[in-house]
C-alpha cells in the first residue's frame, strides 16, 4: 500500500468507538474527487479492495474504512445495524474532511452504502453497488438460507463439520474447486480460538489458499500442515 500512498488512520468518532481508515499518508482536505471503498462481510477494507486502491488514488481521494468490528475498528456500543455503521461511517469521513464522495459498495458494504445515501444525501453524490441488496430484512434472510439448506446464519457462518465448511465454501466461490478434506478438518480443529470476524478472515484466506493452489502440484499433508502453523 506505500507504492499506491495510503497508509492507516484511526479516527475517534467518540469516546469507546474508532475506526479505522486507509487514506493519503499525510492527511488533508482532499483536493481531488473522493472515493470510498465499502468492504463487505467476508474481509477488511484493505484486504477486499487492495487491487483497487492503486488504481485510483492516481485520479481520486481514496479512502478504504474498516467498519466497525472489522479490522482496527471497535466499538463498545451494542448496535449492529447497517444504519450504525452508516451514521459512524460519515463521522469518520466528516473528521477527515470529506464533505461530498462516491461510495463503492460490496456486499454487506452495499446495505452501508445505501443506508448512507438515504441518511446524508448531501454527502453521497453517486455510488456503485455490486452483489448486493437494498436491506436484509427477516424475509429476505429466511428464503436465502432456505434456498441454500441452512436454517440460521450462525450455521452458514459457522460450520461445525467438513460437511458445513464445505457448503460455506460452495456458497462464497462462484466455482465449484476440489480442496482435501484435511484442511477442512485442520480448520474446524483449530477454530475454537477464533473471534467470528477473525473466522471469516481464516475462511477468505482458505478460499485465497484454494484458488492459488490449483496451479501448483502440492502434498496435501504437507501444505495442511503449514496453513495450519500460519494461523
Amino acid at each position: 500500500m506505500k507504492m499506491a500512498g495510503v497508509k492507516t488512520h484511526t479516527v475517534e468518532i467518540e469516546p469507546g468507538t474508532v475506526m479505522n481508515f486507509w487514506a493519503e499518508v499525510t492527511l488533508k482536505k482532499p483536493t481531488k474527487p473522493v472515493v470510498v471503498l465499502v468492504h463487505g462481510f467476508a474481509g477488511e477494507g484493505i484486504v477486499t479492495w487492495q487491487f483497487q486502491v492503486g488504481a485510483l488514488t492516481k485520479n481520486y481521494s481514496v479512502y478504504v474504512p474498516d467498519l466497525l468490528f472489522f479490522g482496527g475498528s471497535v466499538s463498545d456500543s451494542a448496535d449492529r445495524s447497517p444504519r450504525f455503521q452508516a451514521e459512524t461511517l460519515v463521522k469518520g469521513l466528516r473528521k477527515l474532511g470529506v464533505e461530498r464522495c462516491t461510495v463503492v459498495g460490496f456486499s454487506y458494504g452495499g446495505m452501508v452504502a445505501f443506508k448512507m445515501a438515504e441518511l446524508y444525501p448531501e454527502m453521497v453524490r453517486a455510488m456503485v453497488v455490486s452483489g448486493s441488496i437494498l436491506a436484509m430484512t427477516d424475509s429476505i434472510s429466511v428464503e436465502t438460507l432456505g434456498r441454500i439448506g441452512f436454517k440460521s446464519s450462525s450455521e452458514l457462518l459457522l460450520p461445525t463439520s467438513v460437511k458445513g465448511l464445505k457448503a460455506l465454501l460452495s456458497v462464497a466461490a462462484h466455482k465449484k474447486l476440489w480442496f482435501p478434506d484435511r484442511l477442512h478438518k485442520d480448520f474446524l480443529e483449530v477454530r475454537g480460538s477464533f473471534t467470528c470476524h477473525s473466522l471469516i478472515i481464516k475462511i477468505h484466506f482458505l478460499l485465497w489458499f484454494m484458488l492459488t493452489s490449483l496451479s501448483i502440484r502440492f502434498s496435501p499433508s504437507v501444505w495442511s500442515s503449514k496453513w495450519v502453523e500460519s494461523l
